[in-house]
């Protein structure tokens, strides 16, 4: 087994490569606004680092949000791209997922709460069990709405951090780490687990939309 884990859904670029039993090269940067130019690099990077090449993976594991729209598209079309080449099969995992399992291996062990920055003011977030536990599905809020249901609760993800008077027990992980994917794949794989399909998580509407009393204009 060769895992090739990425994740776009934040404002971290991570790749990581598993080798079904550890990780052999990771790599992370921290840049909203430049998924699109880093993503690739890194995965050049990580297999050199691994001294492989991108013919020997056997498995493609990606984020599928929730995250910006933007952002997120960069990692699932890169991982449905690779695993259409490489004729391998694409596991979309839950990013709010792989931040709770980097948490158990932080220490962490529940119950918890995974908040990501979501832009406007609000965050992605989900509650945890355990690492490896959610409870409900992702959803998208304003902090203060949903201060009562995290009172008391450690946080990890970079909106807890944004929001220390909602989240007052902020702690780390901060961002994403496409290796505590790739290692919750590789669990999940060995115990014959389903993965989510590699299609965008949004949890809301894109930014960018048709103005409205648009005319169409056909030439005559």
């Amino acid at each position: 087994m060769l895992l090739l884990a990425v994740d776009t859904a934040t404002p971290a670029v991570t790749v990581a490569l598993h080798d079904g039993e550890s990780v052999l090269a990771e790599s992370g940067q921290v840049d909203a606004r430049r998924h699109g130019e880093l993503l690739l690099p890194s995965v050049d990077k990580v297999l050199a680092a691994a001294g492989l090449k991108l013919d020997a993976v056997t498995g493609i594991v990606v984020g599928v949000g929730p995250g910006p729209y933007t952002g997120l598209r960069v990692g699932l079309v890169t991982a449905s791209t690779f695993a259409a080449v490489l004729g391998v099969p694409v596991h979309g995992l839950c990013t709010l997922d792989g931040l709770a399992y980097a948490a158990g291996a932080a220490g962490i062990e529940g119950p918890f709460t995974v908040a990501t920055d979501a832009r406007r003011k609000e965050v992605y977030w989900a509650r945890y069990e355990d690492p490896r536990t959610r409870v409900g599905e992702p959803a998208v809020d304003r902090p203060a709405d949903i201060a009562e249901q995290v009172a008391g609760m450690p946080a990890v993800g970079q909106g807890a951090f944004l929001y220390p008077d909602v989240f007052t027990d902020a702690r780390g992980p901060e961002h994403q780490s496409a290796a505590a994917l790739a290692a919750l794949a590789a669990e999940r794989l060995a115990a014959g687990e389903e993965f989510l399909a590699p299609v965008p998580l949004y949890l809301r509407r894109p930014d960018a939309q048709v103005p409205k009393n648009y005319k169409v204009v056909t030439p005559q």
